[in-house]
């Protein structure tokens, strides 16, 4: 089982079920979701971005997951959300990050200012996409810290609209490449109800998954950091999770 874990109720908010739960740790990818956040609250979705040649070095130095996107072409801001959100791309996180700062130093400041703003108190972020930048535990929060943003950001249409995608398809135009991002929450697929949210996993984090479902007029949702070594193991602890709370 997850070494960190929380199960609330999404409506609610009551606490169901917690281990260490205030217990601050790294949690790779899901940093993503506040970068997310950010984005959308700040609007201009569809305006068009060029991707920086930024992207190839910080790609390369931590071996990131990315959504294949290419220096030069271009998106728009909501086409990036899906390809950091879905295929977990860092090189879409970048993007984002280096327009909506503008500068992804700003952009960081501006996520954690978001986190204070939402009362995330044991929150911190020195990287866009849950990257071991500067080190493997200086981006970190606790579960239910997390479970806190996921209800956030799930309120935000746009989000919960595209975390809920198993997969996006964008064809080739002058501006892109053509793309088929499939989403690596697979609990999505097995586990029935399922409505998002967000995968994260490196080294020090180890299996980590935010996660959201639905059945009938009851919401659940929860986070589990740090479970085992692989995904595979951070869903079949959501799933136990949740099938205890439905």
């Amino acid at each position: 089982m997850a070494s960190g874990a929380e199960l609330e109720n999404a409506t609610t908010g009551a606490v169901l079920w917690s281990r260490d739960a205030q217990v601050e740790r790294p949690m790779g990818s899901i940093t993503k979701v506040m970068t997310a956040y950010v984005v959308i609250e700040e609007g201009g979705l569809n305006r068009a971005f060029t991707v920086p040649k930024g992207i190839i070095g910080y790609d390369n130095e931590f071996g990131a997951s990315t959504a294949g996107l290419v220096p030069g072409e271009r998106y728009t801001a909501l086409q990036l959300l899906y390809a950091m959100l879905l295929p977990s791309g860092c090189d879409a996180a970048y993007t984002l990050a280096d327009m909506y700062g503008p500068g992804t130093k700003d952009f960081i400041a501006k996520m954690n200012a978001t986190a204070k703003k939402l009362g995330l108190t044991r929150t911190h972020f020195t990287d866009f996409s849950g990257l071991p930048d500067p080190t493997e535990t200086s981006t970190y929060s606790t579960p239910r810290d997390l479970v806190n943003l996921g209800r956030d950001a799930m309120k935000l249409a746009v989000f919960s609209q595209i975390v809920a995608q198993k997969t996006y398809y964008l064809a080739a135009d002058r501006w892109h490449g053509e793309h088929s991002w499939k989403n690596l929450n697979d609990l999505l697929s097995s586990y029935p109800g399922a409505i998002g949210i967000k995968t994260g996993q490196t080294q020090v984090a180890g299996a980590c998954l935010l996660f959201e479902a639905k059945r009938g007029s009851k919401t659940l949702i929860g986070v589990v950091l740090h479970s085992k070594s692989s995904l595979d193991d951070a869903f079949d602890d959501a799933t136990t999770m949740l099938n205890w709370g439905f």
